[in-house]
């Protein structure tokens, strides 16, 4: 007999990335498991090669849009990873057994706004298991999954000569102004390595980009908004290394299991969203200027500038110990 699960998380791309465990540890795990997911059109791509999901249910704005495919479905469990009106909305009108995904908004409300730190010591995709725990899912530790078609791998042969035999990767960009390292000093740590470098984001990057290209010339290629998700996933794939902000692409990376040094501005570790390779732990170095009373100041971020003025959590980044990363 089959267990019909639907799955649900609409946004972003690191968020779901991080359900990927979730996902296929339902597949394996619960005898005779049809998983369905439930997203925003706009990140489908990110779950259309992944094997363990049965079928992908995608909303352009509005969840009126698929309630009738959904009750005509007859799930069994809903498992709900995003947890917010509208996934209250879908429950109330499945009327089915569910879970939901606590996002201790409480306790990083604390945290952010009088520094009382309660928050477990537990990543967010073990707080997403506990959804499953009517199941007695164990934990398979194989860490994130991110599968590519083969018509989004990027032929490395097609860029300049450079990059050809090794590069690293940065991804420069970010949802929010206070979570992305400075052009300058980008700039300033690319200037003192030897290593060819890709820089990674979207559209919204480019011009950050091309100024660090102008500033250090051919070792740099800026390939920010000339390739879609998938295909920036594959040039995280084939990299060396991998600097990042703390961002979609980086939890890519962590699915494949590369060397990552992640950048932390106004955001913390502690709120349970590092980077996930529980077999390979070792391949993430967590760079965050300790010892800030101001930090985080935001459990997401700002758009435009640092509240304080100073933005210390990203320039009084230690550029000796980032170098000595890349260049180890």
């Amino acid at each position: 007999m089959t267990t019909k699960i639907l799955i649900i998380r609409f946004s972003s791309i690191g968020d779901i990335v991080l359900t990927t465990p979730i996902i296929r540890m339902a597949k394996e795990q619960i005898p005779n498991a049809e998983i369905h997911f439930l997203t925003k059109a706009s990140f489908a791509s990110i779950l259309e090669a992944n094997p363990y999901i049965d079928k992908c249910i995608t909303i352009k704005d509005k969840i009126i849009e698929v309630i009738q495919e959904l009750r005509a479905e007859q799930y069994d469990f809903v498992v709900d990873l995003h947890n917010n009106i509208r996934t209250a909305n879908v429950k109330r009108a499945l009327k089915k057994p569910s879970k939901s995904f606590n996002k201790l908004n409480i306790e990083k409300w604390m945290l952010v706004n009088f520094k009382k730190d309660s928050l477990p010591r537990v990543h967010i995709v073990d707080r997403y298991l506990e959804t499953l725990s009517d199941f007695k899912i164990e934990n398979d530790k194989k860490g994130l999954d991110y599968f590519l078609n083969e018509s989004d791998q990027v032929d490395l042969n097609a860029l300049p000569k450079p990059f050809h035999s090794g590069y690293i990767g940065w991804v420069i960009g970010g949802s929010y102004f206070t979570k992305m390292l400075p052009t300058k000093k980008v700039i300033e740590i690319a200037r003192r390595t030897d290593k060819s470098i890709i820089l990674l984001g979207g559209p919204e990057d480019r011009e950050a980009g091309n100024e660090i290209v102008s500033r250090l010339g051919n070792k740099v290629y800026n390939s920010c908004g000339k390739y879609n998700l998938n295909q920036s996933a594959s040039l995280v794939q084939q990299a060396d290394k991998i600097l990042t902000n703390d961002t979609g692409l980086m939890h890519i990376a962590a699915a494949f299991n590369k060397n990552i040094l992640s950048f932390w501005g106004n955001t913390v570790p502690e709120f349970g969203m590092y980077p996930y390779m529980p077999e390979y732990p070792e391949r993430s170095t967590i760079m965050e200027v300790e010892g800030l009373r101001c930090r985080p100041c935001s459990k997401l971020g700002y758009k435009n500038k640092c509240p304080k003025k100073h933005f210390h959590c990203m320039q009084l980044v230690d550029v000796d110990v980032v170098v000595d990363w890349v260049n180890s």
